[in-house]
């Protein structure tokens, strides 16, 4: 009997990877050890990466900007195993003042409607990427790893509503690292509040993300197509998350 792959992949150091397979499409489900989204890696060790590579992972795509990679630099960007590609997702983009209320919906939208030449450079990556898994990553699993996410689980025809629990599921997941950013914050007298609203993964926030692509772009796919992804690259994406 074959034991059921588990969602999360416990690797010390790190606090959110998870497997985009096992979710319902029309079809049957996405596959499993396929596509992997995780936080940021800089604190795993040897071991830590040995066991990413038993789970499949031979493509990592950091969507973290310069600033993040120097300081926290990724330990499976010179491994032999694995090939390493960096795409900063937001690169200049900041959370600015917000005309939903939803500082993070705002810049959710604005990377989509922004920064969409650099998303179908990150979708063309994982199509094109060789056989076994693609793990893709920023610092909490949760934003630019949530967008991404989000687009490939649509594609597949996974329901919005199981889109927004494998959003939601990061508030879980990354509850340690948040009081460790919380206490970082009250030992340099900074005011945690202030930052509070970017640690959220509420559902409402990807639910208005998808219904914002919808209503400005048709669909996901339309939306694809709109900033470049040709059919041929959609359908490998498709092939991917089915495990075709």
């Amino acid at each position: 009997m074959n034991t059921p792959l588990s969602r999360h992949i416990a690797v010390a150091g790190a606090y959110n990877i998870r497997d985009l397979g096992g979710y319902r499409t029309p079809n049957g489900e996405t596959a499993w050890r396929r596509i992997l989204r995780s936080d940021g890696l800089h604190r795993i060790d040897a071991e830590g990466m040995a066991m990413l590579v038993e789970a499949g992972v031979v493509t990592v795509i950091d969507l973290r900007h310069d600033t993040e990679c120097a300081t926290q630099p990724n330990p499976l960007a010179g491994h032999d195993a694995v090939r390493y590609h960096n795409v900063s997702l937001f690169a200049d983009l900041a959370p600015t003042g917000t005309s939903s209320g939803d500082v993070l919906l705002d810049l959710y939208i604005k990377a989509l409607d922004e920064r969409g030449t650099v998303i179908a450079q990150v979708l063309k990556l994982i199509a094109e990427a060789q056989d076994g898994a693609v793990l893709f990553h920023c610092t909490a699993g949760k934003d630019r790893t949530g967008i991404i996410a989000a687009l490939l689980l649509a594609l597949a025809g996974v329901e919005t509503t199981l889109i927004l629990e494998d959003y939601a599921l990061t508030a879980t997941m990354i509850a340690p690292m948040v009081e460790e950013l919380i206490a970082g914050a009250r030992e340099r007298g900074v005011d945690p509040e202030a930052f509070m609203p970017l640690l959220a993964a509420e559902p409402v926030t990807m639910e208005r993300t998808i219904a914002h692509i919808q209503a400005n772009y048709g669909s996901v796919e339309a939306y694809l197509a709109g900033i470049g992804l040709s059919g041929e690259t959609v359908a490998k994406l498709k092939n991917r998350l089915s495990g075709e």
